[in-house]
């Protein structure tokens, strides 16, 4: 089986404006506080969160794709032509890194921490 997509985050400089773009256009809820989540009030698809880096990349929207091992998962791409941008890094509910695709596309994927 193959590996699921799990989460998504919006980047942009002003996460009040861009909150309220979303959640005027696809009536999602967005929280306030450090990391905005998105809660879509569907019962299909993702949640996700608004962020707001404050250095480049101020502008983005990535994927996240939920993976056992994190280091394995980070070789694999770079040894298929990827390359490695952010991480691993450490977060509150496991390990995120994100890779670029041999054309550029970025990819976050998360290993979430053991239960």
């Amino acid at each position: 089986m193959g590996d699921p997509v799990v989460y998504f985050e919006i980047g942009c400089r002003d996460r009040g404006a861009t909150s309220a773009f979303y959640q005027g256009l696809f009536d999602w809820r967005v929280t306030t506080g450090d990391t905005s989540v998105i809660a879509t009030n569907s019962d299909r698809g993702i949640e996700g969160h608004v962020a707001s880096l404050g250095h480049e990349p101020h502008n983005y929207t990535i994927i996240y794709v939920e993976v056992t091992d994190l280091d394995e998962a980070v070789e694999r791409a770079e040894s298929l032509g990827g390359r490695r941008l952010v991480g691993p890094v450490v977060i509150s509910d496991g390990r995120f890194a994100w890779i670029a695709d041999p054309e550029g596309n970025t990819v976050g994927m998360i290993e979430p921490a053991p239960s």
